[in-house]
């Protein structure tokens, strides 16, 4: 028998892989292979590309690290797949097996060591780095190199990567850390909010949003002060080792308490917040049942408020809209009728189904960054679909996916178009009911 090419430590394993039957239902669902037509960018021909590699029959190179790097992981494969192949866990494995022995070029190692481990898990450097950026855009000279087409001269990637970056919003979600938001009315339910990493500097007014919502529907909303990033980034990247140490900085902050649940509005943070438990399975598997009782209670805050019957005192707002599904909240978490059975109560949205509304956008965590250029393909596949239904106002239930979109709407031909996630119309209904 031939010597695997995996390491022993938390790899894509038989019993896993080994329910894929190659029947090709996936292909279709795949967004990089719809763009590409090649078989090892579909989830059936990375799945054969990871078998080869644990048979010792393909080496953990460049071929091989390519082909997965190109994948979104949006796991639209899971949901077309009728063998009921976990992709998501297989590509993570990979992913982890490729960060422990592959040897990326300097400059990325550079760049994923400096934001996924230098920046991301830690709170005072990521405000004195959000303070330095809001400087930069409140001065006008981000605005001004944009306008100059200076980067578009040095580098057109580069300045395509520059107009993705999220306006910095002051003042940053983080002095709302450790305080308690006490319900509108009778107190009905007692819920943790789990407030992100980058969404406490550039989404702090979605942050707030969310917790006016959730008070508006009799819920006393206490937001723990030591939480942390969730490390979705990291467990995307193959970093578990780091996503652990988040994870278990999570565990300790919300565990302390007992809640009826713990609510997110990111879409890629509740689906690693739901899947703790996979990050324990081989290793530390001690911490295997808390990671379990935790993500028990964590609940996006669509499904929340669709399962709780929600306060229906809603004020008009007037918009033709459409829905963008979050992969990770449709393919992850199959979270589809919540969030338009919310809108749906809103007195005045009129909400035009989008067609192909379960495909990627080409967010998906750092992707629109690291691969740019298949990213910005699936954009505008995205924002053709959207030109159809004729909406005004875009919505979506996803951080990433508001940036993705807002740079669509940006470089469209309908730049007025607004893009708003679920709970900010939620809140703007509220605010204007009677």
């Amino acid at each position: 028998m031939t010597q695997s090419n995996y390491s022993p430590r938390e790899k894509p394993r038989w019993e896993t892989y080994s329910k894929c039957i190659h029947c090709g239902l996936c292909l279709n669902a795949c967004p990089t292979y719809r763009e590409l037509r090649q078989e090892m960018d579909s989830p059936r021909g990375r799945i054969y590309q990871m078998i080869q590699v644990d048979r010792g029959a393909l080496a953990l190179g460049p071929s091989f690290v390519r082909h997965i790097d190109l994948c979104l992981d949006c796991r639209a494969c899971e949901t077309a797949c009728p063998s009921g192949v976990e992709y998501g866990r297989l590509v993570e494995l990979a992913r982890s097996q490729i960060a422990r022995h592959y040897r990326r070029p300097l400059r990325s190692r550079l760049l994923r060591r400096l934001f996924l481990a230098g920046l991301l898990p830690h709170r005072r450097r990521l405000e004195c780095v959000g303070m330095i950026l809001r400087a930069w855009q409140q001065s006008g000279l981000e605005q001004l190199v944009l306008q100059s087409h200076l980067l578009e001269a040095l580098s057109p990637r580069l300045a395509r990567i520059a107009r993705l970056a999220p306006r910095l919003e002051k003042p940053f979600f983080t002095r709302q850390l450790g305080h308690v938001v006490p319900a509108r009315g009778s107190r009905r339910y007692r819920v943790a909010f789990f407030a992100g990493c980058i969404a406490n500097l550039a989404f702090a007014r979605l942050n707030e949003a969310t917790l006016r919502v959730l008070a508006e529907n009799g819920c006393e909303v206490v937001i723990p002060k030591e939480q942390g990033c969730c490390g979705a980034l990291q467990v995307h990247a193959g970093l578990r080792d780091l996503a652990r140490r988040l994870a278990r900085r999570n565990l300790e902050a919300f565990l302390a308490e007992d809640w009826d649940a713990v609510i997110t509005n990111a879409a890629g943070c509740g689906s690693v917040l739901k899947e703790y438990p996979l990050l324990f399975e081989e290793e530390q598997p001690e911490l295997h049942p808390q990671a379990l009782r935790f993500s028990s209670r964590v609940k996006d805050v669509t499904e929340y408020l669709a399962g709780i019957d929600f306060n229906r005192a809603l004020g008009p707002v007037p918009a033709r809209a459409t829905y963008q599904d979050p992969c990770h909240l449709a393919h992850a978490q199959r979270i589809r009728s919540a969030p338009r059975q919310l809108l749906r109560a809103v007195p005045g949205l009129e909400l035009v189904e989008l067609k192909e509304a379960e495909v990627c956008c080409g967010s998906a965590g750092i992707y629109n960054v690291v691969e740019n250029e298949m990213a910005e393909r699936l954009l505008a596949a995205k924002m053709r679909r959207i030109d159809e239904t004729q909406a005004d106002l875009i919505l979506t239930a996803n951080p990433g996916c508001l940036l993705q979109l807002r740079a669509g709407v940006a470089g469209s031909k309908n730049p007025a178009r607004r893009v708003m996630h679920v709970v900010e119309v939620l809140d703007k209904a509220y605010q204007t009911s009677p």
